[in-house]
């Protein structure tokens, strides 16, 4: 007779940012398999992007990531783009760039703080949202809404930098790395976090590569992209993450202390046409990992395909792996190193 169980996690679970099910097969309190159920917030974003003009779709990408929605702006109109022979102006691009690492920055600080109360470690939570929302506050006196409600166009940008808006943006990534480093200071050497987090879901380079996972997940692997891990483990994978807001802030500095002048929108027509049979494939690292956009034109105003390449829908792949033989107890660990978008997965 077998000791083994099936148990259901989710859909609902504080642990999960969205809704996802894992169907669980466990032994005392070690998990023998796990198996992801996906398809709860299906919504068809993809034949909804080919029945609207190239324009008019970016609301939709909004929804792939709720906490990144710049990243996946930026993927999709650098799509378009390419598909049409379009060129954003110089001064376009570096916002871009810089309202790019910013997003990642915020995202990343949700992620920390969220991952760290899960984990059992209240106090990060809140010095990483009061940080966040020092970045959300930027994109309300930009956009005066939140992140996915305008900026980024085919072409360039919607408007530029209200007045005052690169001061702000210049004191906040100034104090940014001391703020960070008070949060990584709560955990970081913590002996109880790295219990938590020290050899939890090791994810080897192999693994990570053949499942197609990318972001912090595949560098903490030790894939050489960007800042590595060694160990492909939960602290690994956090301390990536901590690296690339450090980076990220850097980068952004480089941006605004090199924006060229001119204009943000380049001169368009008034509809968007791709040439007949015409394909492209464009991506951008964002704050889960590559996300990317494959478009087929048709000669027309809307797109025959459109396919997100989706960095959560890959990187759940790796959650049986990095799950099997661990205990019951820390599957909420596991679940929050993967940093997971639902509306990526269900599409």
């Amino acid at each position: 007779m077998s000791d083994e169980l099936e148990l259901c996690f989710g859909p609902q679970h504080p642990a999960i940012q969205g809704v996802l099910v894992l169907r669980l097969r466990v032994e005392d309190e070690r998990i023998v398999e796990c198996r992801p159920v996906i398809g709860h917030l299906h919504r068809g974003l993809e034949k909804l992007f080919e029945t609207r003009p190239y324009g008019a779709s970016l609301p939709l990408t909004d929804h792939l990531d709720l906490a990144a929605p710049v990243t996946s702006n930026l993927a999709y109109v650098g799509a378009v783009e390419r598909l049409l022979g379009i060129e954003a102006p110089p001064r376009a691009r570096f916002l871009r760039t810089l309202f790019a690492e910013l997003q990642r920055i915020a995202s990343h600080l949700l992620w920390l703080g969220t991952h760290a109360a899960d984990a059992g470690a209240v106090p990060p939570f809140f010095a990483a949202l009061r940080e966040r929302d020092r970045v959300l506050d930027l994109w309300e006196s930009y956009l005066a809404a939140w992140p996915g409600e305008g900026g980024l166009r085919p072409g360039g940008l919607s408007h530029d930098l209200p007045e005052g808006w690169s001061g702000s943006c210049r004191e906040f990534l100034a104090e940014f790395p001391a703020a960070l480093g008070r949060c990584e200071g709560a955990l970081t050497e913590s002996r109880l976090w790295k219990k938590r987090t020290v050899g939890l879901g090791v994810l080897a380079a192999e693994a990570a590569v053949d499942l197609g996972v990318t972001g912090p997940a595949l560098r903490a692997s030790g894939v050489a992209w960007d800042p590595l891990g060694r160990n492909g483990d939960t602290y690994d994978r956090y301390q990536v993450r901590i690296e690339e807001m450090r980076q990220a802030a850097r980068i952004a500095v480089q941006c605004l202390d090199r924006l060229p002048d001119g204009p943000v929108l380049a001169d368009l027509p008034a509809e968007l046409e791709a040439p007949r049979d015409s394909e492209v494939y464009h991506a951008v690292e964002g704050p889960r990992g590559e996300i990317g956009f494959y478009l087929v034109g048709d000669g027309t105003a809307t797109p025959w395909r459109c396919h997100p390449r989706a960095p959560s829908f890959a990187n759940l792949q790796a959650l049986p792996e990095i799950c099997r033989g661990e205990l019951v107890s820390d599957l909420v660990t596991l679940i929050g190193t993967l940093d997971l978008g639902l509306g990526e997965v269900d599409r």
